[in-house]
């Protein structure tokens, strides 16, 4: 299976069967992300570090984008950063299923971005089921977000630290809590 291929599946939301060409594709990718994540996580000078994600991801990353390693993701080849992000450290980000971040967002410490569910059928529990993350420019996501398949967070909103958001978050709002709510308007 080629990337695009790859990438056609998980944007359709077609569940990946385990055991598939698609599902070992995943497993392949994950074996090639913890190793260019390996040696990210022991780089120190940021034009090192912007190299790595930039192999990580496979794109051309612009000069403005930044990460504090540690850093974890399981497949690199579909997340997708704008111009001026910053990533602090301790993110995960589980990007198979697509994670977009806008032009200068912030992704506070040890955020989680996760774009697969399995399946709720304990005979198909090994299935994924992909669901892309979007976030749009100038977001703030505070220390220990949890971002949830499937969730859209708007322009220039805020994100508690702590919160995990399960549904949509409307742009220029702050979101806290487990399930995140919003609080009220930027």
């Amino acid at each position: 299976m080629e990337l695009t291929d790859f990438r056609a599946l998980v944007d359709s939301r077609t569940t990946l069967e385990a055991g598939t060409d698609a599902h070992r594709f995943m497993f392949e990718s994950s074996q090639r992300a913890l190793g260019i994540t390996a040696r990210l996580n022991a780089a120190h000078a940021p034009e090192e570090i912007r190299s790595l994600l930039s192999e990580l991801t496979g794109q051309d990353l612009p000069e403005s984008v930044n990460l504090f390693p540690p850093f974890y993701s399981e497949f690199g080849r579909n997340t997708h950063l704008g111009e001026g992000v910053f990533i602090n450290m301790g993110c995960m980000f589980q990007d198979a299923g697509g994670i977009w971040i806008g032009d200068r967002s912030l992704i506070g410490h040890s955020a989680v971005l996760t774009t697969l569910n399995h399946s709720t059928d304990p005979q198909h529990r090994g299935d994924m089921i992909p669901a892309p993350i979007r976030i749009g420019a100038d977001v703030w996501l505070g220390a220990r977000v949890t971002v949830v398949p499937g969730v859209t967070i708007g322009d220039g909103a805020i994100v508690g630290a702590g919160s995990v958001v399960t549904k949509d978050v409307p742009a220029r709002s702050v979101a806290v809590g487990v399930p995140a709510r919003v609080i009220r308007e930027v």
